[in-house]
């Protein structure tokens, strides 16, 4: 029987103390999972203002940072509520107790780069004062690139970290931390790595570029995504640097966390139902319409819980808008962006009373409302590592209409007629990403409203896909013990 594995998962973000996106529920759910195999995995983020202080904790470890100046921290150990899973806080107020962990108003906060580097270093020294070492570090992201280049360098004769095997998980390739060369002093790493060998990009520093090139392994939250990453299409200026890795990048999917998403037993529902019984999704349906003022009638609701920015591919949705609200349909929308794009919605709004809601900001019990209430659930993304709302959407029998990309391509299946026929047909996709493969998509769904039985059928199909995050799990195990063997 293999030993098991002592794992530092360290994210910026985990659901549900912070959360701004997928990331956080990725980085409650995959810990746990881990840890119900068996292993130690203990999550490891900085203690935002934000946190409620019942989730604190005690503090373990004081930490300390040489970077430009001897900056000073401390640990905090406490668990992630609802959850069996240690929880290690990097506690500095000045750069984290603050109203938001990125930034205000839209605004990125201007010393973001010498926060999250802050926060790699101390944490490397903190860890080990807590009494605890592990075996691997997970990092998440480009906020914790910089610890595998400080392994790499300034840990090399480390008595812990030394030789430390890393994984490098890319969420989303477009948010790389790139910030001006003068700021290279502010990360704590010597000058010498700021070549185009190591961090240097376009003049500029690209802290997602130290974790490419000095992480263990790297993986993608997708299989299609760890290849579309190595093409300069969606690689984002890094692709030349990726290809030069193909042999340690692995695409692992992205679980879904069923204790908190399963229509048959949540809470924040107002009916539950299973694949073989929805009966209960009416009922979610209309309460969906009389919670939004919608009119409660049978037109397909169609839904979407998202950021609303250019990668989700709002403005595509915003060019078919009208042409969809013309027809016997709703649509619910539940999310915020740039402005423009909220604004957009909220104007289409008012152009469509009684068929479109359009709620700005996010709502834990709402977003599992529409869910379970809409019919159909809209993705139109031009890019989507993995996405976890179609996987959502499914097991909630909102039929998903999606772009094929990254992980929208990996769990999502077209409902042709040869899927339909082998019962695989899970939702609606279009290859092509345009106003018209979009329409057709839509075109299509609304045709399948019109067949009850191919849409009963059609929904089974998609609540009974296996999402569990055992599965990734174990392949993220598989990955771990590879870095190991190989560091």
């Amino acid at each position: 029987m293999t030993e098991p594995l002592k794992i530092l998962y360290v994210t910026s973000e985990a659901a549900p103390l912070v959360k701004t996106g997928g990331l956080a529920d990725v980085s409650y759910a995959l810990p746990r999972a881990l840890r119900a195999m068996g292993h130690d995995c203990r999550v490891a983020m900085p203690a935002y203002g934000i946190i409620p202080e019942s989730s604190w904790g005690e503090q373990v470890a004081p930490c300390t940072a040489h970077m430009d100046v001897t900056l000073h921290g401390a640990i905090r150990r406490s668990v992630l509520p609802g959850a069996d899973v240690p929880l290690y806080l990097l506690e500095h107020n000045a750069y984290f107790g603050r109203t938001h962990p990125y930034g205000d108003y839209g605004h990125e906060y201007p010393d973001s780069l010498e926060r999250f580097c802050f926060f790699c270093l101390a944490l490397l020294d903190g860890v080990p004062r807590t009494g605890w070492v592990p075996d691997i570090v997970h990092c998440h992201d480009w906020h914790t690139a910089a610890i595998p280049a400080f392994i790499k360098t300034r840990c090399i004769d480390h008595p812990v970290w030394a030789n430390k095997p890393t994984i490098f998980t890319i969420h989303n390739m477009a948010y790389q931390g790139r910030y001006s060369s003068t700021l290279m002093p502010k990360t704590g790493l010597g000058w010498e790595l700021f070549t185009p060998r190591y961090l240097e990009y376009y003049g500029d520093i690209n802290l997602m570029k130290a974790g490419l090139i000095f992480a263990s392994k790297i993986n993608t939250v997708s299989v299609t995504y760890s290849k579309e990453i190595q093409t300069d299409v969606a690689g984002h200026g890094l692709d030349g640097v990726l290809r030069t890795r193909t042999k340690d990048i692995v695409g692992i999917a992205n679980g879904v966390d069923t204790a908190t998403w399963n229509p048959a037993i949540d809470k924040r529902i107002p009916a539950n139902f299973h694949s073989t019984d929805t009966s209960g999704k009416k009922v979610c349906k209309a309460e969906l319409q009389k919670t939004l003022e919608l009119p409660v009638t049978d037109a397909p609701v169609f839904g979407m819980v998202t950021r609303l920015v250019w990668d989700k591919g709002i403005d595509l949705l915003l060019s078919c808008l009208d042409d969809l609200l013309r027809r016997n349909v709703q649509l619910v929308v539940l999310g915020s962006g740039d402005d423009v794009f909220e604004n957009a919605l909220k104007q289409a709004e008012a152009r469509f009373p009684g068929k479109m809601r359009v709620q700005l900001g996010y709502d834990e019990t709402l977003a599992h409302q529409i869910y379970a209430g809409s019919d159909f659930y809209l993705m139109p993304s031009r890019t989507e590592p993995c996405g976890l709302s179609q996987m959502y959407a499914m097991l909630y029998g909102s039929i998903p209409v999606v772009h094929r990309t990254g992980g929208l391509a990996d769990t999502v299946f077209d409902a042709s007629t040869a899927n339909v026929a082998g019962n695989k047909a899970t939702g609606f996709v279009f290859a092509s990403w345009s106003e018209r493969a979009f329409q057709n998509m839509i075109a299509r769904a609304l045709k399948l409203y019109e067949e009850p039985e191919k849409l009963a059928a059609l929904r089974r199909a998609a609540m009974s896909q296996d999402f569990s995050w055992e599965r990734s799990a174990n392949e993220y195990v598989n990955l771990f013990r590879e870095a190991i063997a190989q560091p």
